[in-house]
């Protein structure tokens, strides 16, 4: 089944452990990616960032979530447990809906995220300086009207 706009909602706080495991399982799973916190440490990142963030999510039980900074028009996570189901596509087009400017940032070897978000229209615009030691180089992906 595809997903719709329709079909995503705000995160509420009850969404939080759904949202930290898709996050911890997609580490767990994903061979390059360092596994740097742990389930716990996710869900308390996710309660602290909600009250600046719009955060979003897809599915039922929760398959798919997007944070987004609205003061900087930057989408800072996008996860789904579930690939090629709408989800992604879903929460994308809910953030994109009435803007003219969304940015984000993907792991410069992360190749699917790339190719699913330059479906979803954006281009990448080059490296961005990343925050932390022992992160991954990042590439800056933008999508315009």
């Amino acid at each position: 089944m595809r997903m719709t706009e329709d079909s995503v909602r705000r995160a509420t706080e009850a969404d939080i452990p759904a949202m930290a495991q898709i996050i911890f399982d997609w580490e767990e799973a994903t061979e390059w990616m360092p596994k740097t916190y742990s389930l716990k440490e996710s869900e308390d990142f996710i309660r602290e960032i909600m009250p600046k963030r719009e955060i979003w999510v897809s599915g039922e039980p929760v398959k798919g979530y997007l944070s987004f900074d609205p003061e900087n028009q930057r989408v800072g996570m996008l996860y789904c447990s579930e690939r090629g189901k709408g989800h992604g596509k879903s929460l994308m087009d809910r953030v994109k809906n009435g803007r003219g400017f969304v940015w984000l940032t993907t792991q410069a070897c992360n190749q699917a995220a790339q190719s699913f978000y330059k479906r979803e229209g954006f281009a990448e615009t080059g490296p961005h300086a990343v925050d932390l030691p022992n992160q991954l180089p990042e590439t800056r992906m933008e999508w315009r009207t």
